[in-house]
């Protein structure tokens, strides 16, 4: 089915989206983190309450394939995740629920294919009050050329300087299986066969679990380890990220804001375009 550019402003939601404990706990193990991180990987450590990592906000913020059925049906191995920003409005609760709902905001011919934007507010489901704000875009190769518009080029200009922070984390065969337990059941990132028919050679990290990752790096070098403290980040992923990959994630600072970027080897990035807003000491 061709794409529609009418189906921009096509409502999401509202769908409610509750999680306990263990979720979260989940969610943090799947993206990497491990007992030099147990406020976020344990609920029961003397000393430390359960904390929740900011980009479990993404997380819920992701709500399937099927938001973009207004602008057409598409396979599912033709369709990668873009670009992912993040605003926190408040702290999000190691367990509880948010009702989702926003539009499609943009739809945009880049001729070898088609770029799907969104945006959507997650609100407390028992307060009412706004917890965050979720922006993505999808690419989905072979649908462009419709005679739309391109859309907007926004260009992050990284200092020419040395990163003032270089985080290094690992991931290894078996993280994406972790990571999928989150919610994201998309073959791509677990069955050999449909990888190899989308185009890889075996199956990929999740886009979200690398975002994470780079959360993680982040929340420690900037925050203190203070999820209060990280209040957006944003990124476009730029390659595929294989299991087993070394991440690097290089920080460049200015003030309450900073840009990053995460490579897999130099000149290798896989996110790049990063930005993100963090209160000072």
């Amino acid at each position: 089915m061709p794409v529609d550019p009418a189906a921009v402003g096509a409502p999401i939601g509202p769908v409610v989206r509750a999680w306990t404990s263990t979720d979260t706990l989940l969610y943090a193990l799947g993206v990497g983190a491990g007992s030099a991180e147990l406020a976020f990987t344990t609920e029961n450590s003397i000393g430390l309450d359960q904390r929740v990592l900011p980009t479990w906000a993404a997380v819920l913020g992701t709500l399937g394939p099927q938001i973009f059925e207004p602008a057409g049906r598409f396979d599912l191995a033709s369709m990668v995740h873009g670009e992912q920003a993040i605003e926190l409005l408040g702290p999000l609760p190691a367990a509880g629920s948010v009702v989702i709902a926003g539009a499609l905001t943009g739809i945009w011919d880049k001729g070898s294919g088609a770029v799907i934007t969104s945006t959507v507010t997650g609100t407390d489901g028992t307060g009412g009050a706004p917890l965050f704000r979720a922006h993505s875009s999808v690419f989905i190769r072979g649908e462009g050329g419709f005679g739309g518009e391109r859309g907007p080029s926004d260009k992050v200009a990284r200092p020419d300087r040395p990163a003032d922070e270089v985080v290094v984390y690992p991931t290894w065969d078996g993280l994406q299986l972790i990571y999928r337990l989150s919610g994201d059941r998309n073959p791509l990132h677990s069955d050999p066969t449909f990888a190899r028919q989308a185009g890889f050679e075996r199956p990929i990290l999740h886009g979200l679990c690398t975002y994470g990752i780079a959360g993680r790096a982040l929340l420690h070098a900037l925050c203190r380890s203070d999820p209060a403290r990280l209040t957006a980040m944003s990124g476009r992923f730029s390659r595929p990220v294989l299991p087993g990959d070394e991440l690097t994630v290089s920080i460049w600072v200015d003030g309450g804001d900073a840009v990053f970027q995460v490579e897999r080897a130099p000149g290798e990035a896989v996110i790049d375009q990063g930005r993100c807003r963090f209160v000072t000491a």
